[in-house]
């Protein structure tokens, strides 16, 4: 979710520019162990300063691309200590905030916590239908598909295609975040055995991320390809999902390392490829 600005205005309504531009660039471009430190570096920087928002927003970034390098325990500690932080010095309802409570969310489904992250994900959809503006849409995406990742994990899969139907029809913008809920449709049709339907959706997903600017589907390395692998494994076509399950395991470890819970996906997917008379 992008709430951060590169511009916005100062107490004497003067154009200023955030101090962490830099790591936000940085994470965008994939250069997640880089993006930390900087963000770090903003954080000891500014730490000496009363109140400064900047000092936990770069540890909430910092977090953030920690939990994109697979450090997922550590940034849920992360978040949990910024937490009290945020709303002493910006309040409970403010968009970073709330920013940060979907990326924890997040992070606790790749520990697969999924009861407590789709419970917090429930909450947050509730805020944000009753918010209005740019920052409550995405928070309402982010919390729709954190939701359907999490109903997956805990084997609901019907609960999480409604959700994810849902989402869809009321997410018009061919952008990231349609992605990921095509993506999060495939994972609940192919949990109920329907695999023909989660690989047209997956071909619906891979026809979108083809059609995005460079880059912005990039926190997605390797959705696509896990989709597929599962829908066609499902339906007996292990040459091609195997194939596409290597492609998918080779993006991810380049992309987040061996820690990360999709890469730790195409791991297990690669490893039922090569047991005989996988189920």
């Amino acid at each position: 979710m992008k709430f951060f600005r590169s511009r916005g205005r100062d107490g004497a309504g003067q154009t200023t520019e955030s101090p962490l531009i830099r790591a936000m660039t940085l994470y965008q471009d994939g250069s997640y162990a880089e993006a930390e430190a900087e963000s770090r570096a903003v954080a000891a920087a500014r730490s000496g300063l009363r109140d400064d928002p900047y000092a936990p927003l770069a540890l909430g970034m910092a977090a953030l691309a920690a939990n994109a390098q697979g450090r997922h325990a550590e940034a849920v500690a992360a978040y949990d200590g910024l937490l009290p932080e945020f709303g002493r010095i910006l309040g409970a309802a403010h968009p970073q905030t709330l920013k940060l409570r979907s990326d924890r969310a997040q992070a606790l489904s790749a520990l697969a916590r999924y009861t407590e992250s789709e419970a917090e994900c429930a909450a947050l959809a509730r805020i944000a239908r009753r918010g209005a503006g740019p920052h409550m849409a995405l928070l309402l995406a982010a919390a729709r598909n954190g939701r359907i990742f999490a109903l997956n994990g805990l084997g609901r899969h019907a609960e999480a295609e409604t959700v994810a139907r849902e989402a869809l029809a009321a997410h018009g913008d061919r952008d990231r975040f349609r992605l990921v809920l095509l993506l999060g449709l495939a994972r609940s049709l192919n949990g109920q055995g329907r695999h023909t339907e989660a690989l047209a959706e997956a071909g619906s997903a891979d026809e979108l991320r083809r059609g995005l600017p460079e880059g912005e589907g990039r926190s997605e390395t390797g959705g696509v390809e896990l989709a597929f692998a599962t829908a066609l494994f499902g339906l007996g076509r292990d040459v091609e999902a195997r194939t596409l399950a290597a492609t998918a395991h080779a993006s991810c470890l380049a992309a987040f390392g061996p820690d990360h819970r999709r890469t730790a996906e195409a791991r297990e997917l690669l490893d039922r490829a090569d047991t005989p008379e996988h189920p």
